[in-house]
């Protein structure tokens, strides 16, 4: 044991002397640090090449230029989210040793990257549009490198290196505007025009490698062709999984696979032959083609839209994007709506016979039951006007209004939409001047009134019939004798007369006849001859008479009846003509 220990010192003291003259070269290559790198990506000239970003992860491409290339370009094309990248150039001190043995094996750049030398950076970019370096090339660079790296997520990007002055002739050339501008925005439509790519108008006619597309959406502009498409992959995929999910909580699994089989059988819809290659035929541009001008139908109304335009290489299948715009189209034109107030009694008029028109009406009924009573009535011979009463968007009720009175009874809604519109005429055009329903010269119009009903629970009665009769036995020369039918409910019946001259009682026809839209609001006091209450519980006894005296021997009369009511419009019975007796 006392033996060895003297050898055992020399033997520590020569490797501690010795040590240091080993790998002295080595330590300047390869620190205590070192971890063996990725293998190393090289990057062709003239060749597209795809690249996947992780998040986070530096990628590095190397390259060497030709001893004759004193001009190069580098183009980055980001897929759709923003990216870092740069372009340095390396240059050695020394040619590392071939002669080394390493621990691990490395490549010829990574020996490069780990040898002594000083690194110049020429260019730098973050973004998530193409980006072009172009300048000279480093006459004493021994290797260049590009670094990408994505911060946000995982991603793609592509590389194209062009060695020599010029443009490469890879990718389509861009005006100097490359803007798209918005020549005119309609409701459903967007008129686009862009500034023509060079690429497009230096070809013959005979050639077509080059073509416009042009996409629309509502969420975004995309900065390349690769976001667009990456975009619409993300939302079939999640159109799938919504498709899956729903497919996984059907209860039934026999009936789920049944559903399923019949869904799929139905065919896709056939979208229409594309002029594109396959590889862009999923893209859905609604303009394609070498026209510069696109006008893109059937958008939403009062909707705001994105617009982007690539030129397409089919032959390299590479693209540019100009630079998109955004547009929102006209919102639809809203009719005028007129309040209705309570109880007001409004004449609707269409002033144009030969169109369909119509007009907007809104009613808050008052008290806690929000119910009310909507009464209209045609005045116009054969016209036909429809009623819509909605509220909140849905229908209530609709219906056609005609010359006999029509309620609408409006229960459950704070407010109600009517909406009236003419729709023609039955028999024909009939002139304003041999109409005597349309006062005024008016072509065609509604008598219409609103009221709340506050303590009703329907619509109210109406008489069996709105014919007055005159006895003959009763008729004397200065009176006579009217009978009309009335309701179980108490109400107020004014008669109204009116005395025709010799040529009126000679036509005895429809112009001697007083219009059945004209109510006592429009009658002269002195034509009233009296106003009774009646009510009569049975309805078939409902029958109520009025001796109408002071009047004239020989003469003929016009005998109009209406039934007051505390709501709706009042009800005029048909107009009777009655001649007194000449001789008692």
């Amino acid at each position: 044991m006392a033996l060895m220990s003297p050898s055992w010192c020399l033997g520590a003291a020569l490797v501690l002397f010795c040590g240091p003259s080993w790998p002295q070269a080595h330590s300047a290559l390869a620190p205590e640090n070192e971890v063996p790198l990725r293998p190393t990506t090289w990057l062709p000239e003239g060749k597209i090449t795809s690249i996947t970003l992780p998040k986070g992860r530096t990628r590095r491409l190397y390259f060497t230029l030709k001893k004759k290339a004193p001009v190069m370009s580098v183009t980055v094309s980001p897929c759709d989210l923003p990216i870092e990248w740069s372009l340095a150039a390396r240059t050695l001190k020394d040619k590392p040793l071939k002669s080394l043995q390493w621990s691990t094996k490395k490549s010829m750049p990574e020996v490069w990257w780990q040898g002594p030398g000083t690194e110049e950076k020429m260019h730098s970019f973050t973004g998530n549009a193409v980006d072009t370096y172009r300048g000279s090339s480093y006459p004493h660079a021994s290797i260049y490198i590009v670094r990408l790296r994505s911060k946000q997520q995982n991603t793609r990007a592509t590389v194209y290196l062009h060695e020599g002055p010029g443009p490469s002739g890879v990718f389509p050339v861009l005006p100097a505007d490359p803007r798209v501008h918005t020549l005119g925005v309609g409701m459903t439509s967007v008129t686009l025009s862009w500034a023509p790519s060079a690429s497009i108008t230096s070809l013959p006619h005979t050639q077509k490698s080059y073509d416009y597309c042009v996409l629309v959406n509502s969420q975004k502009n995309y900065p390349s062709l690769c976001a667009a498409r990456e975009s619409m992959r993300k939302e079939k995929d999640l159109k799938q999984e919504k498709k899956e999910r729903r497919r996984r909580v059907t209860v039934w699994p026999i009936l789920k696979e049944w559903w399923w089989q019949q869904w799929d059988s139905y065919p896709e819809p056939q979208s229409p032959p594309s002029t594109l290659t396959d590889e862009y035929a999923d893209l859905q541009c609604v303009c394609e083609g070498t026209e510069s001008v696109c006008t893109i139908s059937e958008l939403l109304p009062d909707t705001q839209y994105y617009f982007d335009v690539f030129v397409i290489d089919r032959l390299n299948r590479t693209s540019m994007a100009y630079k998109g715009t955004l547009a929102r189209t006209h919102e639809e034109a809203r009719a005028t709506i007129t309040a209705l107030r309570e109880g007001e009694l409004r004449w609707v008029t269409f002033n144009d016979r030969g169109s369909n028109s119509e007009q907007f009406f809104s009613f808050r009924p008052r008290g806690l039951q929000q119910s009310g009573l909507l009464t209209l009535q045609s005045c116009g011979v054969g016209e036909k006007v429809k009623v819509t009463v909605s509220s909140k968007g849905q229908v209530l009720t609709s219906q056609a209004v005609g010359g006999d009175l029509s309620h609408i009874w409006l229960q459950g809604s704070p407010s109600y939409l009517i909406h009236l519109e003419r729709e023609g005429t039955t028999t024909g055009h009939i002139s304003a001047a041999a109409d005597p329903a349309l006062p005024g010269g008016l072509t065609a119009s509604v008598k219409m009134q609103t009221s709340s009903a506050y303590h009703r629970r329907g619509v109210p009665s109406l008489p069996s019939t709105l014919q007055i009769k005159s006895f003959n036995r009763l008729r004397g020369c200065n009176s006579v004798t009217l009978a009309w039918m009335g309701t179980e409910e108490r109400s107020l019946y004014c008669v109204y007369r009116r005395k025709l001259g010799n040529r009126e009682a000679e036509a005895g026809g429809v112009s001697a006849l007083t219009a059945p839209c004209l109510g006592p609001e429009s009658r002269s006091d002195t034509e009233r001859v009296l106003c009774k209450y009646f009510q009569e519980l049975n309805p078939r006894r409902a029958v109520t008479t009025a001796v109408i005296g002071g009047l004239e021997p020989g003469m003929a009369y016009v005998f109009d009846v209406y039934l007051m009511r505390r709501w709706g419009i009042p009800i005029k019975y048909a107009s009777k003509m009655v001649k007194t007796r000449k001789e008692c």
